[in-house]
């Protein structure tokens, strides 16, 4: 009974508060940085002042993710994955897992009612706006690549305000509880006190 729960909450804010981002015209240096950003195809590191930093992070956060996705190998690649995408976009990797815990409860091919995909459920016009037709939104480093971009973009105009930036991901500042349940997530379920970076 209790994983029947546990299955039912789970699936059940999903749909609820996947994102949907809306389309919004951007000027063409901000268009121009987000396609860099997401064309990037260098190989996914981890940027830690030493490797036993890195390791740390890894070992801390592939236990806490154990339970969400049980292929140890898998866990790693995601974590590598997000912590490079992160960071590149000028993101706490902690907050992006945070955003895809609520967004897709680390489900690499889920998909929302309004269409969103992926880890990050990013709205596939986003391929159109800043990316190449062969993006391919349930790739892990596509996505995480786009949504870690969008977030940042969403962060900047909001000028460093999470909540607001977070409601603009998930399509609307007039939604309550999303922003929220990110931070909370990113606070209490992602929190790490080592070097991130």
């Amino acid at each position: 009974m209790k994983r029947l729960a546990l299955a039912v909450a789970l699936a059940f804010p999903l749909q609820l508060l996947a994102g949907n981002q809306v389309y919004e015209p951007l000027a063409d240096s901000v268009r121009q940085r987000l396609s860099r950003l997401v064309s990037d195809r260098a190989p996914a590191s981890l940027n830690f002042r030493s490797p036993r930093d890195g390791q740390r992070w890894l070992d801390a956060m592939e236990k806490r993710l154990a339970a969400r996705m049980p292929d140890r190998k898998q866990r790693l690649e995601l974590l590598r994955a997000v912590h490079y995408e992160a960071l590149r976009s000028r993101l706490d990797p902690q907050l992006v897992l945070g955003v895809i815990d609520v967004e897709s409860g680390f489900r690499k091919y889920a998909v929302s009612s309004a269409g969103a995909r992926g880890y990050m459920q990013v709205m596939p016009f986003w391929v159109k706006l800043i990316g190449r037709p062969n993006h391919d939104l349930f790739h892990l480093r596509t996505n995480l690549a786009y949504g870690s971009a969008i977030l940042r973009h969403y962060l900047d105009v909001e000028k460093g305000d999470y909540f607001r930036a977070l409601g603009r991901y998930n399509g609307g500042l007039g939604k309550h509880g999303y922003p929220e349940m990110v931070v909370d997530a990113w606070q209490r379920r992602w929190k790490y006190d080592g070097p991130t970076s």
